[in-house]
């Protein structure tokens, strides 16, 4: 099984929000979710990216792979380069 890390959209048409998602990527967008690892909310003034950054390490310490947004968003908070440190630090790969 192989689990991504992605958003599954929320809210009404034309004020959306999104959950963080770790999600086996088979599943459609809004299907089963693994486990809820934060928020995202693209349209607030005031702290848009809410995310449980232990859980998120978690997931991708086992090879959860983030989408595209979802890395934009782990950089953006400092939370990929602090995976990327502990990953070289450890001797991993990439």
């Amino acid at each position: 099984m192989s689990v991504k890390i992605r958003l599954q959209r929320m809210g009404t048409k034309k004020r959306p929000y999104y959950r963080v998602v770790a999600v086996d990527s088979r599943k459609k967008r809004d299907g089963d979710v693994i486990e809820y690892l934060g928020q995202y909310h693209p349209i607030s003034k005031s702290d848009q990216f809410n995310i449980n950054e232990e859980n998120v390490m978690k997931w991708l310490g086992k090879g959860a792979i983030p989408s595209e947004t979802t890395e934009k968003l782990l950089r953006k908070a400092g939370i990929w380069k602090k995976f990327k440190d502990s990953k070289a630090s450890t001797g991993g790969t990439n």
